[in-house]
């Protein structure tokens, strides 16, 4: 428990059975045991304000006075001493969660709605309003109304499409079906880029008490080293990963190249009898259903390993449900939180010793080729690729066979 939640304690314990002279002198003697600072800190654990606390101290210093001393059975009546100003004014509180929050309140003209509610932009515009408030009021109103200070949280994934669940279960049926027949399934997807330098990279580390480590002040990525993109292939039912750290642009013959060093490094070692392998990406990005370049690619992968390759998209808006972003990627993040990506080799190691107590093996390795961006696909050479799409949704569901 810290000091200001014993202070805190000890004043709730003692409230009932108190008067206010003896509630400010305990006050102040807590000032007095804490030093530098201690009137903040009790002003904030009491909710007594820093007047009524320097006050007490005032009466403190001069104990010895007969006039304080025959002050001490002198007790306030109830209802005395000065109101409070929700109590003098009582719209206060309205007009406040108002301000506060003007979208569910019907107020899109709300003079906050577009501006930082910090308590004294509200106290500006409540005195705007004619009321006779001060920040500290604001603070405390706001307690009371159940509010308090929150970041924002990504939770909402966009308008759900109608099909969205069925294509979910899609995926399922067809993941479970390749594996009884004992086929190889994968989910890929593009990691965040990280800029390469010493930068400081989120997240906390154990360090020595005082030595934090020291990091460039601006993150502006270097001619020599750039960005990295590290492209994931997450083997669902064998729990391995395999991770392309790209230095150049993210495409679709980059997203392949990664599958094809998964296969050649990883997948043909534990699948010698494979006939196919099943995709599961997200429906955007350098592997999305849109993308031309990406079918040419795989078409291309498909005659080079003579699999037939099944792809599977999940919905839009729904990325998150990919099982390479919580069973892959999460686990690199944790493993480097916290320390400068500084080089190509630090980026590849620190992946590739990736582990978590369930198994995960990771290996990972750094892609120094270039890939041209922007690369037109025309439409002889899509008709080149040989492909059958599903009945249910064949621009998200559709398979590609060796020529």
């Amino acid at each position: 428990m810290t000091i200001k939640e014993q202070i805190t304690l000890r004043f709730k314990t003692l409230a009932p059975i108190i008067s206010e002279r003896v509630r400010r002198l305990l006050a102040a003697a807590e000032v007095l045991s804490l030093g530098h600072g201690g009137i903040a800190t009790v002003s904030s654990a009491t909710g007594l304000s820093r007047n009524t606390i320097v006050r007490g101290l005032t009466e403190l210093e001069n104990s010895g006075d007969s006039e304080i001393q025959n002050d001490t059975v002198r007790i306030r009546k109830e209802g005395g001493g000065r109101k409070k100003a929700i109590d003098i004014d009582p719209a206060i509180r309205e007009n406040l969660d108002t301000l506060v929050n003007p979208t569910t309140r019907g107020d899109p003209m709300s003079p906050l709605r577009w501006t930082c509610k910090s308590l004294r932009h509200l106290e500006k515009e409540l005195v705007k309003l004619g009321h006779k408030v001060s920040y500290r009021v604001v603070g405390e109103l706001l307690k009371e109304m159940d509010y308090s200070l929150q970041g924002a949280r990504k939770t909402l994934e966009g308008t759900d499409h109608p099909d969205r669940n069925a294509q979910f279960e899609h995926i399922n049926a067809e993941s479970i079906r390749f594996f009884r027949e004992c086929q190889p399934v994968i989910s890929i997807d593009t990691k965040k880029k990280e800029v390469v330098g010493n930068f400081k990279n989120q997240g906390r580390e154990w360090q020595p008490q005082g030595e934090p480590e020291k990091v460039s002040t601006h993150d502006f990525p270097s001619k020599e080293l750039g960005r990295v993109a590290p492209y994931g292939v997450y083997d669902i039912w064998r729990n391995e990963g395999w991770v392309s750290v790209g230095i150049d642009h993210d495409t679709a013959e980059f997203a392949v190249e990664s599958i094809r060093r998964w296969w050649q490094s990883m997948g043909q070692g534990v699948y010698p009898h494979a006939k196919k392998l099943l995709i599961t990406a997200d429906c955007g990005g350098s592997n999305g259903y849109r993308v031309r370049l990406w079918k040419v690619a795989l078409q291309k992968l498909a005659n080079d390993i003579g699999l037939q390759i099944w792809v599977c998209h999940f919905p839009p808006g729904t990325s998150k449900w990919n099982k390479i972003e919580h069973r892959l990627f999460s686990h690199i993040t944790q493993n480097w939180r916290g320390k400068p990506l500084v080089s190509y080799e630090v980026i590849v190691n620190l992946i590739g010793n990736t582990a978590t107590t369930k198994g995960l093996k990771v290996k990972c390795e750094l892609d120094t080729n270039k890939y041209e961006k922007g690369k037109i696909v025309t439409d002889g050479m899509l008709a080149n690729v040989n492909m059958q799409v599903n009945n249910f949704h064949g621009e998200w569901n559709y398979s590609i066979s060796p020529n």
